[in-house]
């Protein structure tokens, strides 16, 4: 258990806290791009902070503070011009580093005044990688963008799921370091679903952990587990499955990106990257997609339509625990290890900020960042347990699948003919 100063310590992510200050050392998620697209200008709220998103008529993305320092109005009613992006109340313009490039009523009067010059609103960086834009809340000089090798690959399906999850961050991850939920959830449950729903031909069969381990690796930590039956030689202890400190799952053909909106919601993000098999693909946007939260009816009764896929499942779990999990109480196992580690792994790199260095997983090295791959148990042959997930008539039930306009409305069997993976 922890003392209720930790648990404060882990969970509060606005400016100037210790795990907020971690946070902001890290490249994160603020948007698709493809909404941006379509409409350029965004209200967006990260690590505890309300900011406006903009693109700008030559496609560069500024993050500023919501309301020009004139007389205090709105920007996310601003107007994006080549330049930057115009107030609408009287039309000074900010540049995407902040930078007031524009006084119109000002001008006119004194042409010479340097008071524009002397003006800014906060701004901080934001970039696009992948069909996604990117923020940096954190000091200069900024890291780069981490060019995972899903994001960058250019022989991909891509689809972008979302939803805001009215909880806290942590509580989402520890459910990443916690292996055996899977027989638990996303097979006992998951049976009962169908049981509720009148489908008992899609039951799973249910296996058992026999083995599970953690190790740090150079951006994250890798969970290892052995099935009965199995052995250290099953690709998923062998080569394990990655999180990427401090907020991401990497699955084969996705990432699910944990991003705080403040301490009791989250912005999840599923990113999903498929390989076509037909070599190099083009598409000209990219889906973005709403995951619903799954919740109970007017009668209490839980809303099992929502519940029959993984990502439900977990998100009920998630939320019940309440907006922040009370750990001043809780009673970890042996089997809850992952945790442990995670949580260690956090204090020390909490630390590492507050000396003034980088915390695990940034990335400096241009040369490198070209394409990281981060390996899975695909790269030692896949996992048994997923091909039972996403055969037959079911279609697709891991992650976010369920929504996918990629996937929907094809079964598994379908899919894989086309040569898509549904993991």
């Amino acid at each position: 258990m922890l003392t209720k100063e930790e648990n404060e310590r882990f969970c509060r992510i606005g400016p100037g806290t210790s795990m907020g200050e971690l946070f902001r050392r890290y490249w994160l998620p603020v948007a698709a791009t493809s909404e941006m697209e379509e409409e350029p200008v965004k209200q967006v709220e990260i690590l505890g902070e309300t900011l406006v998103l903009f693109r700008d008529r030559q496609g560069r993305y500024g993050l500023v503070e919501p309301q020009c320092p004139h007389r205090k109005a709105g920007l996310v009613f601003g107007i994006p011009e080549n330049e930057g992006l115009r107030c609408a109340y009287h039309g000074w313009m900010f540049d995407t580093s902040g930078r007031c490039v524009e006084q119109p009523a000002e001008d006119m009067e004194a042409p010479d005044s340097t008071f524009k010059d002397r003006t800014f609103v906060k701004a901080y960086r934001a970039e696009e990688v992948g069909g996604m834009v990117w923020a940096y809340l954190g000091p200069d000089p900024a890291p780069l963008v981490p060019h995972w090798e899903m994001l960058v690959r250019d022989d991909a399906l891509r689809s972008i799921g979302w939803a805001i999850v009215p909880c806290n961050w942590m509580q989402i991850m520890d459910n990443s370091l916690d292996p055996t939920h899977v027989e638990w959830l996303h097979r006992r449950f998951d049976n009962y679903v169908m049981e509720r729903q009148g489908k008992n031909e899609l039951l799973h069969e249910v296996r058992h952990h026999q083995k599970i381990g953690f190790d740090v690796f150079e951006f994250g930590i890798v969970k290892r587990r052995v099935w009965n039956g199995g052995s250290e030689a099953d690709p998923e202890w062998r080569l394990g499955h990655p999180i990427l400190f401090p907020n991401i799952l990497a699955n084969v053909n996705s990432l699910q990106i944990r991003v705080p909106i403040d301490d009791e919601h989250t912005m999840h993000w599923w990113y999903n990257a498929r390989p076509s098999g037909n070599g190099p693909v083009k598409q000209d946007s990219i889906p973005l997609y709403e995951v619903p939260i799954p919740g109970v009816d007017a009668r209490g009764h839980p809303t099992w339509s929502t519940l029959d896929n993984n990502s439900g499942q977990d998100i009920g779990m998630w939320y019940t625990q309440g907006p922040i999990t009370d750990r001043t109480n809780e009673k970890l196992g042996t089997t809850d290890k992952g945790i442990i580690l995670f949580r260690k792994l956090l204090t020390e790199n909490m630390e590492t900020v507050l000396r003034g260095d980088d915390p695990i997983g940034v990335v400096r090295d241009a040369s490198r960042n070209v394409s990281i791959h981060i390996a899975t148990e695909e790269d030692a042959g896949g996992i048994a347990e997923r091909k039972i997930r996403n055969v037959g008539s079911r279609g697709p039930t891991g992650s976010s699948g369920k929504y996918d306009p990629l996937l929907a409305g094809k079964s598994g069997l379908e899919l894989e003919r086309e040569g898509i993976p549904v993991t």
